[in-house]
């Protein structure tokens, strides 16, 4: 344990419960469901509404080995393609073969997805697999139905759900096991205000940390809370200099921050071109999939491209599909471009990649247990081993499906006790918070320094800006300028905290590899870096980074 917690005030109310689980995404919410199911006194806790978490914005779909001739031997192929050496293939496996029945629990959970006209489940390709095995909704809102479908089930189970709640940090008790959250809840409500969840049993279901970027296609939610909560708590990560930046966003300027439309990948398996400003076919011949390789190739070979022609962005280009099928099948991406004034019916989208998925997250093993007991994630904040170094298109549902019903299985076996917190949240060594405004430099110095080209020099960089804000914040900790309490500081103190420990790794992996690409080392070095790097907070606050023996995992518990 590090001791290290944010500044807050101390609890003003409590609630019990067998289990807490932190996200209302896909895994959040899976989870909840089968721990509810298995009676236990399940609470979940959400940064904003039910529905507001990355899940929604999923356009592709959700990958698995549905389709006649597909199996999940092949699934698991093209996920350790994609991976490029650093996928835990035992992790994989698990993936691929309890997929498709995860996938078809999903649907009579009441999820619907499109078919074909014999009544099949429809299936596209996305980057990186040889076979249509990617099931949809509502064309390209994939996300938007799992997200309805499961909201619903939730409330009609009439779980207890706690909405606008910014979660703190980890309660443990005096043998250093999970006992709960403590959380601020924003508005009004049945609680108010700094308060806890006291649980044996956590789960951290909090999504990505897209938000250390200037552009991202996350939410704004996505401020890394699980991540920095895990880490103030003790629990390793691993895996985050792996960010994957999605090759093709819609280009709103160069100034443009934020969340950015995603033009999901779908768009290029059902045939569209990415062409630069002559309209010439780039992606031909650098890769035998061409505009379908994974996104690592696409991304790179995008930016190359803009590099060489001195331009910001590129073009997709799907004007052959005519308007019946942009209005069919994906007329959520067809809304955002008319939107911003583009029309992809007659002309070709302006395209840039921006960041996209953190590959890598809370260490866990394969029943999604952290290397703090009691503590589990599932998602994209957690790094099961499946993504490797690269995370294959529509990999991410189904794995925030899969693991969450195995952490659901896991609690539901071991029904831990429950004990009380020690200690008070807030009080013994309390994190320096940074002033909200600190949000825009932690994002541009993230953005010029760790973005899609990378260098040891511009690690560096970034390495020293992001610790001048650490030091800033510690010297005004306790002083006039010390920053009160709130969540804006909270996110910000966070931003700043996961930022600083996927710089410490990115500096430490000298080699480039899947989504992390080191312009000053350009090749891959499987003899010594085919090797997960692993992190903790040491209590001064410094990121400790281990590298791994081999390319496997070691246990989380030392009796595994």
């Amino acid at each position: 344990m590090t001791g290290i917690r944010l500044t807050a005030p101390a609890p003003g109310w409590a609630i019990d419960a067998d289990v807490v689980v932190v996200g209302s995404g896909v895994a959040g919410l899976t989870a909840a469901l089968r721990c509810a199911a298995a009676g236990l006194d399940t609470v979940v806790v959400t940064k904003a509404r039910l529905d507001d978490g990355s899940t929604r914005w999923a356009q592709g779909g959700i990958a698995a080995a549905l389709g006649e001739g597909d199996t999940p031997e092949q699934h698991l192929d093209d996920t350790l393609v994609a991976g490029a050496g650093l996928c835990d293939e035992e992790a994989v496996r698990t993936l691929v073969t309890e997929g498709p029945d995860a996938v078809r629990r999903l649907i009579t959970t009441g999820a619907h997805f499109d078919t074909t006209d014999s009544g099949d489940i429809a299936l596209t390709r996305e980057g990186g697999h040889h076979r249509r095995r990617i099931a949809h909704a509502g064309g390209d809102a994939t996300g938007a139905e799992i997200s309805r479908a499961l909201v619903g089930a939730v409330r009609e189970a009439a779980l207890h759900t706690i909405e606008n709640a910014l979660v703190l940090d980890l309660l443990t008790d005096a043998e250093g096991r999970t006992a709960g959250v403590s959380l601020h809840v924003m508005g009004e409500g049945q609680h108010d205000g700094v308060g806890a969840v006291r649980a044996p049993s956590v789960v951290l279901a909090t999504g990505g940390m897209g938000q250390v970027f200037s552009a991202t296609t996350n939410p704004p939610v996505s401020t890394g809370d699980g991540v920095a909560l895990a880490l103030r708590a003790g629990a390793e990560v691993s895996d985050l200099e792996f960010v994957q930046f999605h090759p093709t966003v819609l280009f709103l300027g160069a100034d443009s921050e934020g969340q950015q439309p995603l033009v999901s990948e779908a768009v290029r398996g059902e045939g569209a071109h990415l062409v630069d400003g002559d309209g010439v076919r780039f992606m031909l011949g650098q890769h035998e999939l061409a505009e379908l390789a994974p996104r690592d190739i696409v991304a790179k070979a995008i930016t190359r491209r803009m590099l060489d022609h001195g331009a910001e962005h590129m073009y997709l280009d799907a004007r052959h599909f005519g308007a019946r099928m942009w209005e069919q099948r994906f007329p959520t991406i067809l809304a955002a471009c008319r939107s911003h004034g583009i029309d992809p019916v007659t002309e070709p989208i302006p395209v840039a990649p921006a960041a996209h998925y953190a590959s890598g997250g809370v260490r866990t093993d394969l029943r999604g247990r952290a290397t703090v007991p009691g503590l589990y994630a599932c998602g994209e904040v957690a790094c099961t081993g499946v993504h490797g170094a690269n995370r294959l298109a529509s990999n991410s549902l189904l794995e925030g499906l899969v693991f969450a019903e195995r952490i659901a299985a896991d609690i539901a076996e071991a029904r831990p006790p429950r004990t009380e917190p020690a200690g008070v949240p807030g009080v013994g060594d309390p994190a320096p918070l940074l002033a909200p405004e600190a949000r825009t430099a932690i994002q541009r110095a993230m953005t010029r320094g760790a973005g899609v080209l990378r260098s040891a020099d511009s690690l560096a960089a970034a390495a020293e800006e992001l610790e001048s804000l650490h030091r800033e914040a510690a010297a005004d900790a306790g002083g006039a300028k010390a920053v009160v309490p709130g969540v804006d500081a909270w996110e910000v103190t966070n931003l700043l905290l996961v930022s600083r420990v996927l710089v410490a790794a990115a500096r430490e992996r000298e080699e480039t590899r899947g989504c992390h690409w080191r312009e000053d080392r350009p090749d891959r070095d499987d003899a010594h870096s085919r090797r997960h790097l692993v992190v903790r907070i040491a209590p001064d606050r410094t990121p400790v980074v281990h590298r791994t023996e081999t390319a496997a995992f070691p246990p989380v518990r030392p009796s595994d």
